[in-house]
């Protein structure tokens, strides 16, 4: 029984530390040779295409109306996702942008207080932006979502994927218009270039799944003393 073990453990060593295909130019993806060099990105390259920030239940806003000093002020979003200020009371903020939110600020003011109100609207911090990252990684937890958030991102800035993480099993689940949807990735696949890294939309949920055969070999590898000695006679 020993014997067999052994021969088991050094199947699963030998499979684990197989090599990586060498990477192979494709429509996704342009390999550069050793001996060329990496062009440099573009403008357009550097920035990402714009999303717009949404403002949500609990984040903090900067509200300034041009010349009334007294109506400009930092404020939070209530739980329900309104805003209460003086001369207008509530309004609904939840879902807007910070220039949306401005326009609602200005037809409320306008006429009745303010002949012609200057409203700017900048979101301070936000707690409602976020994507939650759960499974096998180092950190799970909420992440703050911006412009150029994608799946690798999301996984780094939960400290990345965990010992036992399944690379081609990672889901995105995603809320699309009102329909819940899923998506299945390939960590390593996007990291060798085969597809783009999608990208991430706050309310995102990112599930990294469980490899049972890393614990396997975790398993076996905490075996390894006790059947040193059939292994070493094995390997001689």
């Amino acid at each position: 029984m020993r014997k067999f073990c052994a021969v088991l453990l050094m199947a699963v060593v030998l499979s684990a530390c197989g090599g990586r295909e060498p990477l192979r130019s494709s429509s996704q993806l342009t390999v550069v040779q050793n001996e060329a060099t990496l062009p440099a990105p573009d403008r357009n390259d550097l920035t990402a295409a714009d999303r717009p920030s949404l403002i949500g239940p609990l984040d903090t806003i900067q509200v300034d109306v041009f010349n009334v000093p007294d109506l400009s002020r930092e404020m939070q979003v209530d739980s329900s996702g309104r805003i209460s200020m003086p001369l207008i009371g509530t309004i609904d903020a939840r879902g807007k942008t910070a220039s949306e939110l401005a326009s609602a600020v200005e037809a409320a003011l306008r006429g009745r207080y303010v002949r012609n109100p200057d409203v700017t609207v900048n979101i301070k911090s936000s707690v409602s932006q976020v994507v939650t990252i759960d499974g096998q990684v180092i950190e799970p937890g909420l992440y703050p979502v911006t412009n150029q958030m994608t799946l690798l991102r999301a996984i780094a800035s939960a400290k990345g994927l965990a010992e036992f993480a399944k690379q081609d099993d990672v889901v995105i689940l995603r809320t699309v218009n009102g329909k819940k949807m899923a998506g299945l990735y390939n960590i390593d696949a996007i990291r060798r270039g085969n597809y783009n890294d999608p990208p991430i939309y706050a309310n995102d949920v990112v599930v990294v799944g469980d490899s049972p055969q890393r614990r396997l070999f975790r398993d076996f590898v905490s075996l390894a003393p006790l059947l040193a000695a059939p292994l070493i006679a094995i390997v001689n």
